[in-house]
């Protein structure tokens, strides 16, 4: 893992830089798409993550929006460009190894990338649930795919 991804100033900075600029930050009417929306009942986060999956299992888009916490916000956004163009298969494996990282278990900074700046927030616990509120939706889509396949 790069050494700037060790340095707690340059984790704040991209919470903070995908928090007041999220990326992906707009929902679609395309039918093409599937969502699922996610509400928390400890923060403000309520939010609806969408995906494109095309028939070959590739993620052709992933999208969101809502009203959400900046760890919540900032957590999805990262979330929506690390598995865009991805294999189910291989963001299967990114989001594993998210939950892997949230819950203190060893996992694989280099697949996580920018979604690293999480890495300390299972020692918020009232935070763990902001930190995979998207991606959480984000798996339930990849199992209704895979069911519907």
């Amino acid at each position: 893992m790069s050494s700037l991804l060790e340095d707690p100033m340059v984790l704040r900075e991209i919470i903070m830089d995908h928090y007041q600029y999220p990326h992906n930050h707009k929902l679609t009417d395309d039918a093409g798409y599937h969502q699922v929306h996610m509400a928390s009942e400890s923060c403000i986060d309520d939010i609806t993550v969408q995906s494109k999956i095309n028939p070959a299992g590739s993620i052709e888009d992933v999208r969101f929006d809502g009203v959400a916490c900046t760890i919540s916000t900032s957590s999805t956004s990262i979330m929506t460009e690390l598995l865009k163009g991805k294999s189910v298969a291989e963001a299967k494996a990114i989001i594993d190894e998210y939950f892997a990282m949230i819950e203190e278990q060893p996992y694989d900074p280099e697949r996580l990338q920018e979604a690293v700046a999480f890495k300390n927030v299972s020692k918020q616990a009232n935070r763990i649930k902001c930190a995979t509120i998207g991606w959480k939706a984000m798996k339930e889509m990849i199992e209704e795919w895979e069911k519907n396949q």
